[in-house]
């Protein structure tokens, strides 16, 4: 059973991890040269990490364009409200980037973008669930050599493994 603590241990994991990849970002940048798509995709991922997950659903990057990055709102008053911290967006971004690959925020009124990126995130939200409630069950077989395991995260990662490599099996 999942309890408080080890929830927010796989947090914490999982941030640890998000700053691994942020910290060897400058480097990946270097490495990837002037390609558009590495340069946008690096921009969109340190806009989430910047922005923080309260904006993730009503502000979503759109495009890089000429270090200029569009990211699109529900409306005006999202626009307004997120023009006032452009600047410390930006210097958040390119902190995360170790270069100043974004010099300016577009806010851009675009409420069906807002719209399927919280459709996008439920889904997958939802598909995730869905597949660990299906590894979980598919793993009961597994219970009494996991409770083997003391550790509550390593037994939950472990049940969940082996559910869902039980489920591709015919």
């Amino acid at each position: 059973m999942l309890t408080a603590d080890s929830l927010e241990s796989q947090i914490k994991n999982q941030k640890s991890k998000m700053d691994d990849l942020f910290q060897a970002l400058p480097k990946l940048l270097r490495a990837a040269g002037e390609a558009e798509e590495v340069l946008e995709a690096a921009a969109f991922a340190a806009w989430r990490r910047a922005a923080g997950e309260g904006l993730r659903g009503c502000a979503v990057p759109f495009r890089l364009h000429r270090k200029t990055l569009v990211v699109s709102v529900p409306d005006a008053t999202w626009r307004k409200q997120l023009e006032g911290v452009s600047p410390q967006l930006v210097f958040r971004i390119n902190s995360l980037l170790g270069q100043a690959l974004v010099t300016f925020i577009e806010f851009r009124v675009d409420p069906k973008t807002v719209h399927d990126e919280r459709a996008r995130m439920r889904q997958s939200q939802y598909e995730r669930l869905v597949q660990e409630e299906s590894a979980l069950l598919r793993s009961h077989e597994l219970d009494e050599a996991a409770s083997a395991i003391r550790d509550e995260t390593l037994r939950r990662r472990f049940l969940l493994a082996a559910g869902s490599c039980l489920s591709r099996k015919p």
